[in-house]
């Protein structure tokens, strides 16, 4: 298992008290809930690590309603740009 550090966290009552209710849901404890939003949270912006402790870095290719472009923007923030 890997090494736990504790710290503190400073965090809004009502965004703790919604945290804690999907937790309830989950059947986890709020530390564990939050771990889990860290690591999806994460893996989807391509920042995870591996198994092997590297890096994955961010992808060059982003996927939203089955469409992929390049450079990480999706085909509507090419819209919103224009």
């Amino acid at each position: 298992m890997a090494e736990r550090k504790a710290f503190l966290l400073r965090i809004d009552r009502a965004l703790l008290d919604d945290v804690q209710r999907w937790a309830n849901d989950d059947l986890r404890s709020l530390n564990g809930q939050i771990e889990f939003l860290l690591r999806r949270a994460l893996r989807d912006a391509g920042r995870a690590r591996t198994a092997e402790g590297k890096d994955e870095g961010r992808s060059t290719k982003y996927e939203e309603g089955g469409e992929k472009t390049d450079a990480g923007e999706s085909r509507q923030d090419k819209e919103d740009d224009q």
